[in-house]
């Protein structure tokens, strides 16, 4: 299965990959693959993951990193509607619908 990222969605995920290269060298690197591997676990079986918002917008946590991935399926697509930190307000992406 193929997956579009929302334009926020990989704005977030630059800087997040920018910042944490930042603070440590190859630290970004390891945010992108740990990135990388959530969205392939996810379009092997995107239904696997729990609906936590309706119409049908699921969630995953990116190992070892404060972000879950929000995305849902439309088409045989999986849609990366944010790359959301832990902390942040929740519902914020909600626009990108």
């Amino acid at each position: 299965m193929k997956y579009f990222l929302h334009p926020e969605a990989a704005l977030e995920h630059e800087e997040q990959v920018a910042w944490y290269e930042s603070r440590t060298a190859g630290l970004g690197r390891r945010y992108h693959a740990v990135f990388l591997a959530a969205i392939e676990k996810v379009c092997e079986g995107p239904r696997r993951y729990k609906v936590v918002q309706v119409p049908g917008i699921r969630r995953v946590a990116l190992t070892g990193f404060p972000f879950s991935i929000l995305f849902r399926e439309v088409d045989g697509v999986v849609q990366v509607l944010a790359v959301a930190p832990w902390r942040r307000r929740p519902g914020y992406w909600a626009p990108r619908l």
